[in-house]
């Protein structure tokens, strides 16, 4: 029987809808999610079903797993994908953003886990996948708050991996790193210096961090994809998995120490351009 598989996050362009369509040339039954639907075009496998889904909606969340579950019977993987950036400086972002930052991409793994837990633990069987970001080890100037995000979604990886051994379910914490996806575009699109900002000399800097992930270096979202599901399909998926550009770099920063990796990392992105 095929693997039913959920997925949040899925517009066109971007890492959630290469993993559908993956995880679909697999043979899986994939149930792609996005909050504004008209934006998964291109998702056209006769195996994924595309649905409306607000992952920071408790009431969204229900509606879509009772209407999978209701057709399958099951869920066996859930893919936690969905995404919000925050580019600028830390302190000029506003309480509002800050909130809808965690709320997208932390909170709703939580919010997704809680509906689906009971379903997979009646089976003794299933797999969350969490999507993080190797600056959630290591961040990064100019986008701390979606480093804050990730740092979070991380412990909450590594805590729901042992929380949910009693059922017999495994967590998989995917860390990206450099993978060319829609994202550096919709940030660009929606930064905005604050009028009261201390930090308008800097504003180069900020656009050089947003579009780093875009580099030549970059890994091709579907290759990033097939790496994924290939771990999230095989019989022992791992609890931590890193695939992408510079990857490499982000692990080894995680060894030196860290007042030497800020200091790298702050001339990096406070040169004049």
């Amino acid at each position: 029987m095929a693997f039913v598989v959920l997925v949040t996050g899925c517009s066109a362009g971007g890492i959630g809808a290469a993993l559908c369509e993956e995880f679909a040339a697999r043979g899986c039954q994939v149930y792609a999610t996005a909050r504004n639907p008209t934006k998964m075009e291109g998702l056209n496998h006769p195996r994924i079903e595309k649905l409306p889904l607000d992952v920071t909606s408790d009431e969204d969340i229900k509606s879509i797993v009772d209407h999978i579950v209701g057709k399958e019977g099951k869920i066996d993987i859930v893919v936690n994908n969905a995404g919000t950036g925050a580019a600028g400086a830390l302190l000029d972002q506003n309480m509002d953003t800050v909130r809808q930052a965690f709320d997208i991409n932390t909170f709703s793994i939580l919010r997704v886990c809680r509906s689906v837990l009971p379903i997979m633990a009646r089976r003794k069987k299933g797999l969350f996948v969490n999507i993080g970001s190797v600056v959630g080890d290591t961040p990064v100037p100019w986008n701390g708050l979606y480093s804050a995000t990730k740092a979070a979604t991380h412990m909450i990886s590594e805590v729901l991996s042992m929380e949910c051994r009693p059922f017999n379910i495994s967590v998989m914490n995917v860390v990206p790193g450099s993978v060319r996806s829609n994202i550096a575009k919709n940030m660009t699109k929606n930064f905005e210096l604050p009028e009261n900002s201390l930090y308008s000399a800097f504003v180069p800097n900020i656009i050089k961090r947003i579009n780093a992930s875009q580099s030549e270096h970059s890994m091709p979202t579907a290759e990033f994809a097939k790496a994924v599901v290939s771990k999230a399909l095989s019989k022992n998926p791992p609890l931590r998995f890193t695939a992408g550009g510079n990857s490499t770099i982000f692990a080894i920063f995680r060894w030196l120490p860290r007042s030497f990796v800020f200091g790298y990392l702050w001339r990096m992105y406070s040169k004049k351009m």
